[in-house]
């Protein structure tokens, strides 16, 4: 697994609002605020007494923060009067409440009744294609592009992303129609090449865009490029395109965090790190960069950069969580165990509070402080009651890596009483029950667990090994591994088992190639150990020594791995 995966995978949740098209913030409700002076007046139309009561109404309602009635109020005079200032105002009510219906029946009235206005024609394409009407959408946005206008084209193709081939194969249509007229419009290739990609042709969306110049000047299909080159596993092209990008449009932030995310991908950690550092000296209000930076610190193990830059974040109130929780790695990784507990139980509900917790007991019950880590996750349970049963899960498995098996019993026992319904406890009492040599309960806990998913994939191959390890009843754990297998045939952990029952029942050749394929997709020690003496049994003694070996080199104090050589050959150690 390439080392920075988690790290990639937090620059881009974090990077999430930097999207290859640029999006304006919800607009604030109309109603709320008074209108900008415009630098010239309107014109509206004459109202009647009805009319202007009605609007009255419906400014009145929204002040008092009842938008529904505004909005009610308001569409019903933009069609009565079909006054393009009056439908506007009710277009921005129903845009900001996420009425679709509203703002599409609006949008076309302001349109209608301001053909020149080109913000009236976007808000109609757009309101058209979340409404799928693409071509209607199309020929709305076309009168835009003839004006010489921003358009949406990008909206529509992602807009139609989850429509059926036909719908899209008629939008691809009209924008090649299109491209017809405006060969070299920006937004429009933009557009068809989402399209295409979308499609699943990431090749013909590279090869339109490479074809036009436009595609290595602008921000917007540029970035695509570099997407589609990453997706067909041609970064290294990446490179040189967004380099040049960056001297076109040295102020782009898209391009420069794309660039440097690339770097780490690339795993050029010093490079990611002075491209980071430069953005966040560019854009000083910038959190997501600064979380970013610390990001990298920390894979380049530069602890004490890493730990600034976070308690910057918690200075500035931003990211607190994740600060706190990088904050807790970092001082674990400077063998400071306190500081780090200190730093982890500042973690809040979110995406790092179970990990946060998961670190916490694991250095506790390294120090052998059982009880301190049982009374914070029994704290944390009273605390946070919707993360109860991870959190149980979290004490029982730890408990049980440290060995402290009777305990983790005893709070399996007591979650699967405030929880009796849980299957995740069940399987995890299973396990606690075959670690007790308690096969009865193993077997009744996996059964019930099978009474109710009868297609559980773990539960049948955790009771089908079972039975194939620990008892004789091979025909029966064959039956149970062989469903697994029907569900996850690329499970390692199922191809393990079912080499296991072969091995079991004689089948050698069998269980030697099914345990060879549980192993590449997984080396760990137990495939390792099974491997190892399946290929002992079938006379290949070397080769299980070289297996063996390799295995102990990565995990040297597996049990199995050393009961299965003392058993096979009178050594733990080879």
């Amino acid at each position: 697994m390439n080392r920075s995966f988690a790290l990639l995978t937090a620059l881009t949740l974090l990077g999430g609002c930097q999207t290859l098209h640029s999006t304006s913030p919800a607009p604030t409700p109309a109603v709320v605020e008074a209108p900008a002076v415009p630098s010239k007046p309107k014109v509206y139309r004459s109202f009647s007494e009805d009319s202007l009561f009605a609007l009255l109404s419906a400014e009145l309602a929204g002040q008092r923060n009842r938008y529904d009635l505004a909005l009610s109020n308001y569409v019903e005079q933009a069609n009565a009067t079909q006054d393009a200032g009056v439908a506007e105002r009710a277009f921005r009510i129903a845009e900001y409440l996420g009425a679709e219906q509203a703002a599409l029946e609006t949008a076309q009235i302001w349109a209608k009744n301001a053909p020149d206005n080109l913000d009236a024609q976007r808000a109609t394409a757009i309101q058209l294609a979340r409404a799928g009407q693409y071509e209607r959408a199309m020929l709305v946005m076309e009168k835009v592009l003839q004006a010489q206008g921003d358009t949406h084209f990008d909206f529509l193709a992602l807009s139609a992303a989850e429509t059926d081939p036909d719908t899209r194969n008629g939008l691809l249509h009209s924008f090649d129609r299109l491209l017809l007229k405006y060969p070299e419009n920006g937004q429009l290739l933009f557009g068809k090449a989402l399209l295409l990609q979308q499609d699943g042709k990431p090749e013909a969306a590279l090869q339109l865009l490479e074809a036009h110049n436009v595609s290595s000047q602008e921000v917007t299909p540029l970035l695509l490029r570099v997407r589609l080159l990453q997706a067909l596993q041609r970064a290294d092209e990446a490179m040189p395109l967004l380099e040049d990008g960056i001297r076109l449009h040295p102020d782009e932030k898209r391009l420069r965090l794309t660039y440097a995310r690339l770097l780490v991908e690339q795993e050029r950690m010093d490079d990611a790190r002075a491209e980071f550092a430069s953005l966040v000296q560019q854009f000083p209000e910038d959190d997501d960069l600064r979380l970013s930076l610390a990001l990298v610190c920390m894979e380049s193990q530069d602890w004490l950069a890493a730990s600034a830059y976070l308690e910057e974040l918690i200075d500035r109130n931003a990211h607190v969580d994740a600060a706190h929780f990088n904050l807790g790695r970092a001082y674990e990784q400077r063998k400071e165990p306190d500081n780090a507990l200190n730093e982890y139980a500042q973690v809040g509900p979110g995406t790092d509070y179970l990990t946060a917790q998961m670190r916490q007991t694991e250095i506790l019950l390294g120090a052998k402080r059982i009880e301190e880590a049982s009374n914070r996750l029994s704290k944390a349970r009273d605390e946070q009651p919707d993360y109860a049963i991870q959190l149980y899960l979290i004490e029982t498995e730890a408990l049980a890596k440290h060995q402290h098996i009777d305990r983790a019993w005893r709070i399996a026992e007591q979650a699967l009483l405030q929880y009796p319904d849980d299957l995740n406890l069940l399987y995890t009492r299973a396990m606690l029950a075959e670690k007790r040599n308690d096969l009865t309960q193993l077997e009744a806990d996996l059964r019930s667990i099978l009474a109710r998913e009868p297609e559980n994939a773990m539960a049948l191959n955790a009771l089908g090994y079972t039975l194939a390890d620990r008892t004789t009843r091979y025909a029966e754990a064959r039956a149970l591994i062989e469903q697994a297998h029907q569900l996850n045939p690329q499970d390692p952990a199922v191809l393990d088992s079912l080499g296991w029952v072969n091995y079991r029942q004689g089948q050698l050749d069998i269980a030697e190639s099914l345990l060879r394929q549980a192993l590449e997709g997984f080396p760990d020690a137990e495939v390792a150990a099974h491997l190892g003496e399946v290929l002992w049994a079938n006379g290949k003694q070397r080769e299980a020594r070289k297996v063996w070996a390799e295995a102990l080199a990565n995990d040297p104090d597996s049990p199995i791995l050393r009961s299965t050589l003392l058993r096979l050959t009178g050594a733990e150690t080879l």
